[in-house]
């Protein structure tokens, strides 16, 4: 597939189906995300989430990314009992992905960026937590200076869990 130049812009209720799509696509070369797949509308649409973008390309979503209200995320409580923040000052970048012909075009790192830039207009500080299966995104986030915080286990599924890595965002 040829990419046209990729858009960022921020998630309209119609792009749904194609975000939809794109996850589904996602999760069948990846493995992410391990949940929300049998329902990709309610987990990329849902009442945490403050603002979410997209990445188009050709008129089709290729990407996406959140930032969500704290719900109890080891990230968050790791954040807030290192830096003494309040959770109404802390954000969650989640749901973040991108089909891989895209990758090659920075459409996860400029999602991130809208993410950030949102996050600071709104004086939140950012965190997440990535699987550690995830090492291309670990690669990114290390890239655009997250910094490690800690580590946990992600819990999913019907009780199942998998080995995590928590980060926080750059203050720069």
């Amino acid at each position: 597939m040829t990419l046209e130049p990729v858009i960022i812009r921020p998630f309209a209720d119609d792009d749904l189906v194609g975000t939809a799509a794109a996850l589904v696509e996602v999760h069948h070369t990846d493995g992410y995300p391990v949940e929300g797949v049998e329902d990709p509308g309610a987990w990329i649409k849902s009442d945490v989430v403050l603002a979410s973008w997209v990445a188009e390309s050709n008129g089709r979503i290729v990407g996406h990314v959140a930032v969500m209200k704290p719900q109890g995320e080891a990230a968050v409580n790791l954040w807030i009992k290192q830096s003494g923040d309040s959770e109404d000052r802390v954000g969650v970048l989640a749901r973040l992905f991108v089909v891989q012909p895209a990758r090659k075009q920075a459409a996860g790192r400029r999602l991130m960026d809208s993410a950030v830039a949102y996050a600071r207009a709104h004086g939140l500080r950012l965190v997440l937590d990535v699987m550690t299966k995830d090492a291309a995104a670990i690669h990114l986030y290390e890239r655009l200076g997250w910094r490690k915080i800690g580590e946990t286990l992600h819990p999913f599924g019907n009780g199942k869990t998998s080995p995590a890595v928590c980060y926080v965002a750059p203050t720069n």
